[in-house]
């Protein structure tokens, strides 16, 4: 799983996240990667409604296009 210091973190702006609230940090290819992986999980275990799933889905994707 990729890693972010707090102040990594902090220095994000709100568009490097997937979610509101700063939720799910997508700001490059490993963390868009884990973002699905996790999202995929939680989704499952009934802890992200279907259009959280579908956003991250949708979010991380984009990330991971604009890098090829």
């Amino acid at each position: 799983m990729s890693r972010l210091t707090q102040a990594e973190r902090d220095a994000l702006p709100d568009s490097a996240f997937a979610l509101p609230g700063r939720r799910y940090p997508i700001p490059d290819r490993n963390h868009a990667r884990d973002a699905l992986a996790r999202a995929s999980e939680f989704h499952h275990r009934g802890e992200l409604s279907d259009a959280e799933y579908e956003t991250i889905v949708r979010r991380a994707r984009e990330v991971l296009d604009a890098d090829e």
